[in-house]
Parts: C-alpha cells; structure tokens; sequence
C-alpha cells in the first residue's frame, strides 16, 4: 500500500488522479495565499440599525405624504416639472446645454471631415 500521504496514485488501479488536490506544502511549496486572517484596517464595530434607538434614526418631518399629493395631481404637468419655477429653470437649462452640445459636436465633426489647406 502506498504512503497515506501521497496522493500520486489510485490504490486501486496504480493511475495518476487527477481529481485529487495536492496541498502546496506536499510538494516542497509555499503557499500563495496566506493561511492567516488579515489584520483588521479599521478598528472600530459598525453598528446594526437594530442597534441604534427609534428616535435617534430620524429626526425629521416625514415628507412623503405632501409630496405624493403633490406629484399625484390630475393637472396636466409632467412629473418632472411639478414643483414649479425651479424644476422650470432646471429642464430648460438642461436642454439648452443638450442642444448646443449636439451642435457644437455636429460642427467639430464637420471641421474633422474637411480637408486642410496644404501651403
């Protein structure tokens, strides 16, 4: 019988298995990956939200209510322009960055595609 720790051949058949993982110190080896846990970076415990009391998680006015009123209106107005004037200023700014990007693209590339004058 062979060696309990050899791993090279079946016992039943005198074959190589190749099924069989060989650990690196069987072979004369180092490990690559360190066996040891790391040390920790940060010291500090994270804290559970079940942790932490009901009162200290939010201290602010719930504000859902109003505006799922508000956004939720029958009065014609696109969602994203619901709020009034700043939503307003925000798609029209917006847009006109958007356009005169494209067109400022469409004019460098039409620049790119002429030829230069060779003097």
């Amino acid at each position: 019988m062979k060696d309990a720790h050899c791993c090279h051949t079946n016992d039943q058949e005198g074959k190589k298995s190749f099924g069989e993982k060989k650990s690196p110190a069987h072979l004369g080896l180092k490990p690559i990956v360190s066996t040891e846990s790391p040390a920790l970076i940060f010291g500090t415990t994270t804290k559970l939200a079940s942790d932490l009391p009901a009162t200290d998680s939010f201290l602010g006015k719930n504000k859902v209510p109003d505006l799922q009123k508000l956004f939720q209106q029958a009065d014609g107005l696109p969602v994203h322009l619901k709020r009034g004037v700043p939503d307003k200023l925000l798609y029209r700014t917006t847009m006109a960055l958007t356009i005169g990007g494209t067109i400022y693209c469409l004019v460098a590339l039409y620049m790119a595609s002429q030829p230069r004058n060779q003097k």
